[in-house]
Parts: structure tokens; C-alpha cells; sequence
């Protein structure tokens, strides 16, 4: 089992989680304090006098178009209608003819041979025993030039750990969307548990059923269909044999092998009006899911709701449970935890709604995202915001159980006893967990360097005891998976830095800190760029605030620090969503080899310290993450790094509203800006496909949030009518994309395009007509959308944009 402090996002991230332009997934996953426009002035720090032509700000200069009128663009928010699709097609068209053709730059095919190197990492999950040799079968998804859609195929352990790994195609996806015509992308799938599987053989046999998510053109929604393993086909639905689901943003498990807990799209109030279901059915195979039984709702107006079992009965003083969720919001929720063998009903757990819950032996896990005060939690002791804890389960169901009955003489009686595995510091925080049979792995961030730390159940499953990991923080990116956490302590070890590419091993929990500690070295990358100049540090700027915003930094070993250097800052900035070392194949091929500077700024609204780092650019103070991103470019100018002709920006998603909000508030601090897949008008994105559920990050503008502090750091509404000149722009989006509406770079574009007539305003347009949120869905186009990005950036800020490559 893997959990980390991103889980709870998969409402977003689902992990369409590929940043196809530089590694980093595109995904509102976290707002404008008024004070940053009180005085209509000032929008960077007062410390610096570098641009004075964009520290002085009024909001009575800007256009703020359309706040208390019909929009004329709305148009566009008819994803297929054909002006629609005529607007893209020839915005494409026009933005190559000016760009030129990126299939045919040799960052283009640089970048695709990378991205279908044969030797890339085969990451792969364990999916029981050969139930002949014993051995562990290992499954992987795998795309090439021979297979640009992919492939899922097994192993062996043993063939795994050979230099030339033998593997068998499980299911084509390319000649399965060539034989059904539909352009399938891969979403993943859920298995069925072998503990729940009357057919697996046991904690020793292998999965034989899983389900299926496909994708039409990347899109989030995707089919369920039922896939049997040990026939390697799809199971018949049309006889009633197997489950099948048309496409939907579906949520389902396995309660059994002829029972699903599901989550789908029944009809009319079956979803919520963020597109997530609201219900949960109790499917049984053989049946219709109409006819199937609702055993859990929220509400329409919850973000979604769902249900599914914890098999924790492998560990001494563990149980099977049943757990239900509500959120309420994309951070607050209701969780209801039962034994699956016990007769009450579900109870309500007695934390905050922003606490996560999880289950792991005979201990419930407690993430903190405020202060637990005594009164609350039964103790004597207040624990604080961001630790992490763990209590008997069976403990606190009954003290839970206490609470919402509201019986102090029970409540008092109850024997609560938590203990602290995490508590934070002014620079450490929590950012997940992994757990094998016996061991759970603690990742920790201290001033956004990684470590991990050991803990071993202690005897009888009782409490855990630290028995190694890092002593300090290292800036590289690190993960533990289980290779099976119910029957073995071994681990998948991946670790890679931003210049360093990722290594995997097979190591033992049982050996850590010890020379024993890997089994084997399983696979490594091979340089996909050219780093042996290359360095990477870490820096911190001063926001307006005062707060030390830290970034990294990637540049050549003795750099001229004269501005001269062209140099990217990316940022994303939201959802508690920290970003972080990791290997950057298409940044180092597309920027770093060009001797360019490559910057990620550690802003406010991520959870890189935790969730105070995040819940401080909630909202109306959503201003604070914009200062911080302005206060590290401007760090950059004054280190003589670069020079406001020299920098470009960029990010996707929450990232796209940051640099459209970079767009409008510092454009002379920019010489290039790429928007990707963006939030763009913040006065109607609450009503475009997801983003009613981004209200607890943004504000709701169908209220006073508009005119208090919506309005402020909607880009749509602040373009600067004015202005004569705008930095050089570049937006993308996907048509596919059903999470952030393409309506948002399409009406964005249109505006800028009409206002700017006759003005420098050079704004480019593209939009790729699959993808999803991810905004490509296979190889191919993920390197034709990074070469258009990366060489667009390049070629504005060495003075070669009107040039084509």
C-alpha cells in the first residue's frame, strides 16, 4: 500500500499525471488577499526597483471586461460544436504557419526518441504468483515507436531482474482501438484482491480479474470494462458475465468477485455537480447497474462520495474494513469506518473534515491538517497541524462512536492512546507513506529535500518502532513501493535528481541501514541529456510578505552571471501539491543542452511545508503564491541570472492561472509566457465540467468572493486594454481535456486577439484536439507539444521567434 499526502486528489490528478512539456503532472490537484490592491499600486516587493514599470498597478487601468456583462465569447465553451472546432483548427494552423511545424525540429525527434527509448525504466506491479514456478508475476504498460498507444505485458521476477527481460503482451491497446475505431489512452486499473477472490489461491496465488479504465482520447472519463487475466481477454458483458461501464468519471472497487461498490453515472442526480458520482451501488455480476442497490449518497452539491474495503486481516490484530467518504469539498470530508464482520452500522470518525484517515494492521492513521485540541480528540494533549499519528482503530471507532452519539460517560471511558510518528518543524512536513508487510515508510520534506525514514510494527502488530532511514534531506526525488505489502518486506526503490536519472532497485526493509539493504540493481536510465557541466541548487527569494520562498535552480557550472542567460521559471502553486526533484528528460534535452537556466519556484498554495504552506494562499489570499512567483523571478534579475528579456515562465493547469495571472499582473517582468491547459475566467470555471469542486481553493464566485477577491486574480477580466505591448504568448490546451473546460484558453485567446488588434500583442494558440488534461495521449504528440513549447520560449527570448527552425 502507497499513500501519500496527493492521494486525496485523484479527483484531479487521476494522475494524468505526465506533465508532457517537463515532467511535472498538470492538475488543479489549492488566492488573491485584497491587500495586495488596496492601494492600487505595487504588485512586486517594494525591495526591488528593477521594474518600475510593473510596480505601479492600477486597477482602474485595466480593462476588467465583462464583470457585469454577458460574455461574448461563451461561444466557446461548446467543446464540439463545430465554430468551436473551426476556431481551433485554424488557430492551429495559423500558430504553425507563424511557429513553424515541430515534428519537424530536431528537439522534436530528440524528445520522441527519448520518450520511447528502449531503455527507459519498465516500472511494473505485482500481481501475485505463477501459480506453476512460484514466481512473482510482475505487469507493466509500456509505449514505443512499434506500440505509440501501449501495450500492457508480464514477467517474471526472475526474467525482471535479467539484463534482457523477457516479456508477453497481456492486451494491444493500438490494435484494440484499431479493431473498435476509438482512440483508446490508458487510465490504469483496479485489481481484484487476491484475499477477496475465491479463485486466486490464497495469499500465495495470483489476480485474475481486474477493471479496466479507457480513455477516449485521454480524456479523465473513461469505459470500465472487466478483464480476466488467466484468459488475458475481456470478460463477456453482453451476457452478463462481466462488468461493464459506458463513459464516465466512475469510481469502483471489488467487494468480492461477483460484487462491485460503484460510483457511475445512473442518470438524472446519480452524479454531483462537480461530474463525480454521488452515489455508491452495490453492483452484483449478472445484474443491471440500474437495478443495483444504493448503500451510500451525499449530496449534489458534495464534490463526490464513495466507498471500498481494507483488507488489513494479514496482520496480527488487523480486520477487514469497510470505509465511506463524503467530501463535502475537495478538502473536507466525512469518513465512516465498520468492521466488515460486525453487525453495527457504520460510524462517523470523530476528526476534523480536513483529516485524512487511513487503516494499516490494528492502527488508524491520522494526518493532520489544523490543530487537534484535547477536547476534541479525548486526550490530554493538543497535537498540532501537519503531524501525522496513529491509534488503535478498534479504540477510536468506539470512542468515534461516542462522540456522534454525544455520551460523555462513554467518552471518558474510552481508551484512546495516540502516538506521534511526525510532527513538523518551521522547515520539515509530512508528505506520505508507503507500507510492506511489516514496515511503514515515512517521507518527509525538509526545505523540500527528501528523506525517508523505517518503522517496523512492533510484536504482536503493536506499536512501531524506528529502525532507520536518512539522517538528513537530500534534493533528489525518492520512492519505496511495495513489491507485495501482504506477504513480503521487499521494496521497489526508485531515486533520480533533477541531472541524475532514475535508478531502480530491489531492496529489503528487513536490511535497511545494512550493507544487505539492496537485493539487486534492477534498472537504470541512461543519460538522456548531456548533464556533466550541469549543477543544481537551491536558493530562496523574499516575498512581499517577508517569507523565504525557496526555488532550484539548474544552470551550467560557472555561469556568467551578466542576464544574459535565457532562463524558464516554472511554478504551479496550488492543492498542496509540492513540486520537487526529479529527473527532467524533456527540460534537459529542450533547455538545458541549449545552455539555458531552468528554474521551479517552491511557491505558497503547494505543500512543500505542509498544509500551512498551502491553506496561507487560500482563497482571498490567493495573491500570495502570485507575489511569491513574481518575488523569485525578480530574484533571478537582481542575481544578475537573467534579465526580464531573458526570462520565461511557465506551468499548466492551477500552474496556467499563475501564468496567466503572470500575464496580466508583471508582463514587463516576462519576455515569453507559456499557459497550458489553463483556469483562466475565475467567473464562470465553477460551472465548466470540474471546477465547482475547486471552490474551497478559489471561492465561490456565484457569491460576494467575486467582488471581494475573485475578480482581482481572474485573467480573463484583467487584460489591460492600454497597454501597447504584452510579452510573447503561448497557450495550449486540449479538446479532450474534461477537467479544466478548453473554453478557458480558447475565450482567453479570442479576447486577447480582438482587443490586441493593431497592438504588440503576440499571442499563439494551440490546441491539441485529444490529450486530455495531460494535453497529449500518446508519445508523438506529447514531443510535438513540447517542441512547440520549449523552442516558442527559446526562440522569444534569443530574439529568433520570427525565425523559423
Amino acid at each position: 500500500m502507497m499513500t501519500t499526502s496527493t492521494s486525496r486528489r485523484a479527483l484531479f490528478l487521476l494522475h494524468s499525471s505526465r506533465l508532457i512539456l517537463s515532467g511535472h503532472a498538470f492538475s488543479p490537484s489549492s488566492s488573491l488577499a485584497s491587500r495586495a490592491f488596496h492601494s492600487g499600486k505595487k504588485l512586486i516587493p517594494s525591495k526591488s526597483n528593477t521594474f518600475s514599470s510593473i510596480a505601479e498597478f492600477s486597477p482602474l487601468q485595466m480593462a476588467n471586461t465583462m464583470m457585469d456583462e454577458e460574455d461574448p465569447y461563451i461561444w466557446l465553451e461548446e467543446v464540439e460544436s463545430p465554430e468551436s472546432i473551426e476556431f481551433a483548427k485554424s488557430a492551429n494552423a495559423k500558430c504553425l504557419a507563424e511557429l513553424g511545424n515541430p515534428s519537424e525540429t530536431d528537439t522534436y525527434k530528440r524528445v520522441l526518441t527519448a520518450l520511447q527509448s528502449d531503455d527507459r525504466i519498465p516500472h511494473v506491479r505485482m500481481l501475485g504468483y505463477d501459480e506453476d514456478t512460484g514466481d512473482m508475476l510482475l505487469y507493466n504498460f509500456w509505449r514505443d515507436a512499434n506500440s505509440p498507444k501501449g501495450i500492457w505485458r508480464k514477467t517474471t521476477m526472475q526474467q525482471y531482474q535479467s539484463d534482457d527481460t523477457e516479456w508477453t503482451t497481456v492486451l494491444d491497446l493500438d490494435k484494440l482501438a484499431e479493431e473498435e475505431d476509438i482512440s483508446w489512452v490508458w487510465k490504469g486499473y483496479t485489481a481484484l484482491p487476491r484475499s477477496l477472490d475465491s479463485q486466486s489461491g490464497g495469499p500465495m496465488g495470483r489476480v485474475t480479474r481486474v477493471l479496466l479504465n479507457l480513455s477516449r482520447g485521454g480524456a479523465d472519463a473513461t469505459y470500465l470494462r472487466e478483464f480476466d487475466l488467466l484468459t488475458e481477454s475481456f470478460v463477456d458483458a453482453e451476457n452478463g458475465d462481466g462488468f461493464y461501464l459506458p463513459e464516465a468519471k466512475t469510481r469502483a472497487s471489488y467487494k468480492s468477485r461477483d460484487v462491485l461498490l460503484v460510483g457511475a453515472d445512473t442518470g438524472e442526480d446519480s452524479m454531483t455537480s462537480s461530474g463525480y458520482p454521488r452515489t455508491v451501488r452495490e453492483w452484483k455480476r449478472g445484474t443491471k447497474i440500474e437495478d443495483a442497490p444504493i448503500v451510500f449518497e451525499g449530496e449534489k452539491t458534495d464534490v463526490s462520495c464513495g466507498q471500498y474495503l481494507v483488507d488489513e486481516s494479514n496482520r496480527e490484530g488487523g480486520d477487514v474494513y469497510e470505509v465511506r467518504s463524503r467530501s463535502i469539498s475537495f478538502y473536507d470530508r466525512y469518513t465512516y469506518v465498520k468492521k466488515q464482520s460486525s453487525s453495527d452500522d457504520f460510524v462517523k470518525m470523530a476528526v476534523a473534515l480536513n483529516t485524512g484517515v487511513s487503516l494499516y494492521g490494528r492502527w488508524m492513521m491520522i494526518r493532520l491538517k489544523a490543530d487537534w485540541d484535547a477536547n476534541d480528540n479525548g486526550s490530554d494533549k493538543t497535537f498540532k497541524s501537519g503531524s501525522f499519528l496513529y491509534v488503535d482503530a478498534e479504540s477510536f471507532i468506539e470512542f468515534s462512536k461516542a462522540k456522534e452519539a454525544g455520551d460523555e460517560d462513554a467518552i471518558k471511558n474510552c481508551q484512546v492512546e495516540y502516538r506521534i510518528l511526525f510532527e513538523p518543524t518551521a522547515t520539515t512536513s509530512y508528505s506520505g507513506y508507503s507500507t510492506t508487510k511489516s514496515y511503514l515508510i515515512l517521507y518527509i520534506l525538509d526545505d523540500v529535500k527528501e528523506q525517508l525514514k523505517f518503522y517496523k510494527l512492533g510484536e504482536g502488530g503493536g506499536p512501531f518502532v524506528q529502525v532507520g532511514g536518512d539522517e538528513q534531506g537530500q534534493i533528489r526525488s525518492v520512492s519505496a513501493s511495495p513489491v507485495d505489502s501482504r506477504t513480503s518486506d521487499l521494496i521497489f526503490e526508485t531515486t533520480s535528481s533533477y541531472i541524475s536519472p532514475s535508478k531502480l532497485v530491489l531492496a529489503d526493509a528487513n536490511k535497511v541501514g545494512t550493507d544487505d539493504y539492496v537485493v539487486s540493481e534492477l534498472k537504470t536510465l541512461p543519460e538522456m541529456f548531456n548533464s556533466s557541466e550541469l549543477e543544481v541548487s537551491q536558493h530562496f527569494a523574499v516575498s512581499k510578505d517577508g517569507t523565504r520562498i525557496p526555488y532550484f535552480m539548474i544552470c551550467k557550472k560557472g555561469m556568467k552571471l551578466d542576464g544574459s542567460t535565457p532562463t524558464l521559471l516554472y511554478g504551479y502553486g496550488g492543492f498542496e501539491v509540492s513540486l520537487g526533484p526529479r529527473y527532467v528528460t524533456s527540460v534537459g534535452i529542450s533547455w538545458l543542452e541549449r545552455g539555458g537556466v531552468y528554474v521551479e519556484a517552491n511557491i505558497r498554495g503547494g505543500g512543500e511545508y505542509g498544509p500551512y504552506w498551502h491553506q496561507q494562499a487560500l482563497r482571498e489570499n490567493r495573491n500570495l503564491c502570485y507575489e511569491d512567483f513574481i518575488a523569485v523571478g525578480e530574484h533571478l534579475v537582481d542575481s544578475k541570472v537573467c534579465s526580464p528579456q531573458t526570462l520565461a515562465c511557465r506551468g499548466g493547469s492551477n500552474g496556467g492561472l499563475l501564468t496567466g495571472n503572470m500575464l496580466v499582473q508583471a508582463p514587463d517582468l516576462f519576455q515569453a509566457i507559456h499557459i497550458a491547459v489553463p483556469l483562466l475566467d475565475m467567473k464562470r470555471y465553477n460551472k465548466l465540467l470540474a471546477g465547482a469542486s475547486w471552490m474551497a481553493e478559489y471561492g465561490d464566485p456565484d457569491t460576494d468572493d467575486w467582488d471581494n477577491f475573485l475578480h482581482k486574480y481572474s485573467p480573463y477580466h484583467n487584460i489591460d486594454v492600454n497597454r501597447d505591448k504584452y510579452p510573447n504568448v503561448l497557450v495550449t490546451t486540449s479538446t479532450r481535456d474534461d477537467r479544466v473546460h478548453p473554453a478557458h484558453a480558447r475565450k482567453m485567446v479570442k479576447k486577447l486577439w480582438d482587443l490586441g488588434e493593431g497592438k504588440n500583442w503576440p499571442v499563439y494558440y494551440y490546441e491539441n484536439i485529444e490529450g486530455g488534461h495531460g494535453g497529449a495521449s500518446d508519445s508523438r504528440q506529447e514531443a510535438f507539444m513540447t517542441s512547440l513549447s520549449y523552442d516558442f520560449m527559446w526562440r522569444a527570448l534569443t530574439n529568433s521567434l520570427s525565425k523559423k527552425e
